[in-house]
């Protein structure tokens, strides 16, 4: 009997196990599918409160906006504040998209090559997360887009938005293929030498690392005594291994890295006596009369070549550039030397000629010296030899009193300034400035010079407290999204961007930074305050006032911004020179109190003419923009017209371009008169007070469009 029992127990149990195993295999997960969303996607269009999705590459453009910084407005790209957050870079790839309640304001940031801006408030969020499932959530393999999305689809259309929501199977196995190719990339740059000196330079590295202090935490220790050449200055690194293999096994690996002799403080100038204990070692030194420059000789010295005729010059890049590099006593004998060896290369690259580019030298650091100006060599090979015999002069890396004497010095008729061709100043910078750059930036682009910054090996976090300016490039340039600024991560990597900074350096259609559309007009907003607005939209109108005003940049020789209210009367809000910076400006804004009362749009603008434009500074654009929400209850065609007539006699430049906002039960016919012709670029309509934001491009676009194709001074 017992064994019976025991028999049913043990049959009871395997049934069990087996009925187990079989639900488990039932209820395993199925395959996740990530649906493709396209770079101008907006959070704000997709329904789902929370999804994953998959970015396609090129989403770090300009055009598509995002708003806020960790946490977004849901009228940002969902691509671009994933990049802007640092889940993906510009190839792509997958996120998880949650959204969150609306904030008050975001903050605008320059994060991973992507400028967020600020908004006052939105009523919806999301934040960016890696895309990996959350457990117990289950993900749509298709998202499902507002009502308002699918009614502005042409019908044309109707396949794209089918392609961007279909399930791509192949994904996962893209990503598994793909997964490696990182890895290989990484451990590439650590074979930067020829082969026959792969071992003993294998030796020279593990003996130097094991010598190596730990850094400190507030100072990067420059390595100026180390010999190892870079294949990418070197042309001579065949013979060169001859003379390494001569030192070899004789102790120098502590000589060729050396105690370092810098102050631990960045702004203290260097003992003199401490850099001559850093000569490289007597191995590495050119032998009395051999022919071989140790890592900068040129080709052209070893193999000599038929004289050419000399260059006229490239005259598709004629521009008056001045090079700023950096002296200090951080750089080191070492990186100075590759700094000179990259002024050569560009200067090679630009093709120096009368016909074409001119270039001149400035050395930095206490104090800038010039080492020759415009006018001293007119072709590459002259230029390239001065560049050679350039010593360096240590001190201090003062780049905002080398921006001062370039503008009060440099560009004159005196040192070879042709007036006619843009003058570029482009400043080396090895890791940051000890002084202020701001200020001397911006009056420098205001004199008309177009400022690059080159800057290598940036602060870490350790060093960061040590920056006297945070985030200075971003307030020496223009604010152009990285045209006029190149970050290199490090020395040994300055020859991959010769030709990146000659080509912007000869787009001369994009050298306006001392005067641009978004820093030389005086924008004066003339606002409908009448009681058919409410309270509730005239906050809705306040903000899509702000959202234009942060697109500027705003300062006292920048945009400047003003405004008026009106209704029966007029009320001057704020006038031009009442506020200097965009954030002072975007708080007088909020604090504008709805006013109520009828509509004279006429009489508003005869007001904003006398009493805000008649301030504006004879340098600058005028820029009426004009927000009403119904019919005026006097003319608007003759103050209008004379905004108009001012503005057409002196080229837009001191005259008034005007643009018309209507909403709702605005006149068709009175937005037509006050905006300037023509006027479908100029006024506008929109149905209700939330689709205003709408605009906001389009009158950016539409000011700098117009700006571009006036003449310029």
């Amino acid at each position: 009997m017992k064994v019976s029992v025991i028999a049913v127990i043990l049959a009871l149990c395997l049934t069990c196990t087996s009925a187990a195993k079989e639900a488990t295999k039932k209820t395993k997960k199925p395959k996740l599918y990530i649906p493709q969303i396209d770079c101008d996607i907006k959070a704000g269009k997709i329904i789902n409160p929370e999804f994953i999705a998959k970015c396609p590459p090129g989403c770090q453009d300009v055009k598509y906006r995002v708003y806020g910084t960790d946490i977004y407005a849901s009228f940002s790209s969902v691509c671009g504040a994933a990049i802007h957050s640092g889940i993906i870079d510009s190839s792509g790839g997958k996120i998880l998209v949650q959204k969150v309640a609306g904030h008050s304001g975001y903050k605008g940031s320059f994060s991973n090559g992507i400028r967020s801006l600020s908004l006052p408030r939105w009523r919806e969020s999301f934040i960016v997360s890696e895309g990996k499932p959350r457990k117990g959530v289950t993900y749509p393999p298709t998202l499902e887009y507002s009502s308002s999305k699918s009614s502005t689809v042409k019908s044309g259309e109707t396949f794209r938005k089918d392609y961007r929501t279909t399930p791509i199977p192949s994904l996962t196995t893209q990503v598994t293929t793909t997964t490696p190719a990182p890895i290989t990339t990484a451990t590439e740059p650590i074979n930067v030498t020829p082969k026959p000196t792969a071992s003993l330079m294998t030796t020279r590295t593990t003996t130097t690392t094991a010598a190596v202090k730990p850094r400190p935490p507030v100072h990067r220790v420059r390595d100026i005594g180390s010999s190892s050449v870079h294949p990418a200055y070197s042309s001579a690194a065949a013979a060169a291994s001859r003379q390494i293999q001569a030192v070899q096994g004789r102790g120098q690996n502590q000589a060729l890295r050396g105690t370092s002799t810098y102050a631990s403080n960045r702004n203290v100038p260097r003992a003199t006596t401490g850099l001559q204990r850093q000569e490289p070692v007597a191995g590495f030194r050119k032998p009395a009369g051999s022919p071989l420059n140790l890592g900068f000789s040129s080709k052209e010295e070893l193999n000599p070549k038929p004289l050419e005729p000399v260059s006229q010059g490239n005259p598709n890049c004629k521009v008056d550039l001045s090079f700023l590099i950096d002296g200090s006593w951080s750089i080191g004998k070492r990186r100075f030397q590759i700094q000179k060896q990259f002024l050569s290369d560009v200067s090679q690259a630009l093709d120096i000629g009368i016909a074409g580019p001119l270039m001149g030298v400035i050395q930095y650091g206490d104090d800038p010296s010039t080492e020759f100006n415009l006018k001293t060599y007119a072709n590459s090979r002259d230029l390239r030899n001065a560049i050679e015999k350039i010593s360096q002069k240590g001190g201090l890396s003062n780049v905002g009193r080398a921006l001062s004497f370039v503008n009060k010095n440099f560009f004159s008729d005196a040192n070879g300034n042709r007036g006619g061709a843009p003058n570029v100043a482009i400043v080396m910078v090895d890791g940051w400035p000890t002084d202020k750059v701001e200020e001397a930036s911006r009056l420098a682009r205001e004199s008309g010079i177009n400022i690059f910054f080159v800057t290598i090996e940036a602060a870490d976090e350790n060093e960061k407290q040590n920056v006297i300016e945070p985030n200075f490039v971003d307030k020496a340039v223009c604010r152009t999204n990285g045209f006029y600024s190149i970050n290199v991560p490090s020395w040994f990597s300055l020859h991959k961007v010769v030709q990146l900074l000659v080509k912007r350096v000869c787009d001369t259609d994009r050298l306006a930074c001392s005067k641009t559309c978004l820093n030389s007009a005086d924008i004066g907003f003339v606002i409908d305050g009448s009681s058919s607005v409410g309270t509730g939209n005239f906050r809705t109108l306040l903000q899509f006032v702000a959202n234009i005003s942060k697109e500027f940049e705003i300062s006292d020789t920048d945009t400047r911004i003003g405004a008026v209210q009106y209704t029966y009367e007029q009320r001057l809000e704020f006038g031009f020179d009442k506020y200097s910076t965009k954030q002072d400006v975007l708080n007088a804004i909020k604090r504008i109190n709805y006013w109520s009362g009828g509509t004279s749009t006429g009489e508003a603008i005869n007001y904003a003419s006398e009493h805000l434009f008649s301030k504006s500074k004879p340098n600058k654009r005028k820029i009426m923009i004009l927000i009403t929400d119904g019919r005026s209850y006097d003319d608007v065609r003759v103050p209008a017209m004379t905004a108009h007539q001012n503005g057409k006699i002196v080229l837009f430049l001191q005259g008034v371009i005007a643009y018309s906002i209507g909403i709702a039960w605005a006149a068709q016919d009175e937005l037509e008169a006050i905006a300037t012709d023509p006027d479908k670029e100029h006024s506008f309509f929109v149905d209700e007070f939330d689709n205003l934001y709408k605009f906001v491009p389009k009158i950016i676009q539409n000011i700098c469009t117009e700006f571009n194709s006036q003449p310029r001074n």
